[in-house]
């Protein structure tokens, strides 16, 4: 198993960053490869997504929220990717975002891929592009607080 760690400043307040990044469904906006996510309840996701060139389906299940701070998932079925992300305040108006996520790469290609640190730079990107979706916008598409699960 694989792990990346990957973390970028945004110049919105933590509460901002925390609520976009709780709409889940809105991921294939800014999530390279990612075709949709289904919140199917509370704590529990169903991801669609194109891996080195594979259409994948998995099940996520959010196990830990914390609002402003964390939230960590676990795979259940599917393409494995436990992870979390945390949400950090820098100041009122700058949040830190720092994801770390854990991969099985499968096959040939994938395996390539991680090698050459292609998924590395792919989760990079990705919070690149959160970045720019939520700063562009200036304000989040909705938010969903959840409750603090340990």
């Amino acid at each position: 198993m694989s792990t990346i760690e990957k973390s970028i400043e945004v110049n919105v307040p933590v509460r901002m960053a925390y609520n976009q990044w709780t709409q889940f469904e809105e991921f294939p906006n800014f999530m390279e490869g990612v075709k949709q996510v289904t919140q199917l309840d509370d704590t529990h996701l169903h991801w669609k997504a194109e891996i080195a060139g594979k259409e994948k389906e998995w099940e996520a299940e959010i196990v830990q929220q914390t609002p402003d701070h964390r939230i960590a998932w676990m795979s259940r079925g599917g393409a494995v990717n436990p992870g979390a992300v945390m949400f950090q305040p820098l100041s009122d108006a700058r949040s830190m975002i720092r994801l770390q996520v854990a991969y099985v790469p499968e096959g040939f290609v994938e395996n390539v891929g991680d090698e050459l640190g292609m998924v590395s730079r792919c989760v990079q990107d990705d919070l690149k592009r959160f970045k720019e979706f939520i700063e562009q916008r200036g304000r989040k598409t909705g938010a969903w607080r959840g409750s603090d699960r340990q």
